[in-house]
């Protein structure tokens, strides 16, 4: 069995490691704290705060209840699900979905990621190692191999796979049953996944963006498995500044209850979500060091644009896939940045949370300060 695959550890300590604010560490962290992929020890620390059910997931109201349909009708039926897709931005809950999926119908989940599956033959050892029932979790899907993608399509609609023996004209495929398995793909980019292999998904769902008023809920849930004791008006102002991704939600409140501890009394209130946020550089609106630098040195040093990614990139001082990949798209679903043929603009609504005001036409480049 590949090394990336392995079973699910349903016991995961909390993290409660406090942060050193001058440590190069530290500098890294924050500039993954609005992050919404997870990196490093998140993943355990995650495990301990998802809900384990679908009554649990708070939002993607119309998601839990399609699938919850489709899972019901497979028990009706005493049969394995249709293969499921989970598509969106990272951070919203497709893992935990593929877990909920694997308990609600007590069945093993298996888990692996699109990039670990190089070859034919490594997709080929992780089904030959399935059981009937099994539900197997693909991440990052859209970044499987061709030669495992085309290996897949068998397997998900006949369950068998053929396993090439030899090489040239000698070679010779030998048909490998495989049990009827579910198969959970997770992809944040559907659209760079083959129509064939989209075709033989049963169910797909495309998992939004949460509004503040369902991150409140999680921020509360979170706090109490945590421990964390906090006011309304504290959980109020970490949902409004997660930028819609519940893992950011969760991470910005762990940065907050250290805040609490060493400089406060414990207890989250708004003035130390405030203070805490305001310490790491996540303003009233999510927007992070990083995004503030984008909007602003495209503001202030070429007039709002139009200025080409890479031209951005070095100017903020990061990799261009940094700011095309993190910091381009909450900025263009804020509106504060577009994406044209001649490269990226600052829209007046970036200008005017800089304090600027956009230049008139025909003064390109020139500045006017606010009142």
């Amino acid at each position: 069995m590949p090394h990336d695959e392995h079973d699910v550890q349903p016991d995961v300590q909390h993290d409660l490691d406090p942060l050193d604010p001058l440590s190069r560490a530290e500098d890294d962290h924050l500039r993954s704290l609005t992050a919404a992929e997870a990196e490093g020890d998140e993943r355990a620390i995650e495990a301990a705060l998802r809900p384990r059910t679908l009554d649990e997931v708070v939002g993607q109201a119309r998601v839990r209840e399609q699938l919850g349909l489709v899972l019901e009708a497979a028990r009706l039926r005493e049969r394995a699900p249709d293969h499921v897709l989970l598509s969106g931005p990272p951070g919203l809950g497709k893992t935990t979905l593929a877990m909920i999926i694997a308990a609600e119908m007590s069945a093993p989940l298996r888990l692996t990621s699109g990039p670990a599956i190089t070859h034919a033959g490594d997709l080929a050892a992780i089904l030959s190692g399935l059981n009937e029932g099994d539900v197997l979790f693909v991440d990052e899907i859209h970044r499987m191999s061709r030669p495992a993608e085309e290996m897949l399509y068998l397997a998900m609609e006949d369950f068998r796979v053929d396993v090439v023996i030899g090489k040239g004209p000698g070679a010779t495929a030998i048909p490998l049953e495989i049990p009827p398995f579910t198969l959970v793909g997770a992809t944040t980019r559907a659209g760079l996944l083959p129509g064939p292999l989209r075709d033989r998904f049963g169910f797909t769902g495309h998992l939004e963006f949460y509004d503040p008023a369902e991150l409140d809920l999680i921020v509360h849930r979170s706090a109490g498995l945590l421990g964390v004791e906090l006011t309304a008006a504290g959980a109020a102002e970490i949902a409004s500044r997660s930028r819609g991704t519940p893992r950011i939600a969760n991470r910005l409140l762990r940065r907050v209850r250290d805040y609490a501890q060493v400089r406060a009394d414990g207890v989250v209130t708004l003035e130390v979500a405030h203070a805490t946020l305001d310490l790491y550089e996540v303003d009233a609106l999510g927007l992070d060091r990083l995004d503030r630098g984008v909007i602003d040195v495209l503001c202030r040093r070429f007039g709002g644009g139009p200025v080409g990614v890479s031209t951005l990139a070095v100017a903020v001082g990061e990799e261009r896939e940094t700011v095309e990949e993190v910091a381009e798209p909450f900025l263009v679903r804020l509106g504060f940045l577009a994406r044209t043929p001649r490269g990226r603009i600052a829209t007046p609504a970036a200008w005017a949370h800089l304090g600027l005001s956009a230049p008139r036409e025909g003064d390109e480049g020139t500045l006017f300060e606010s009142q």
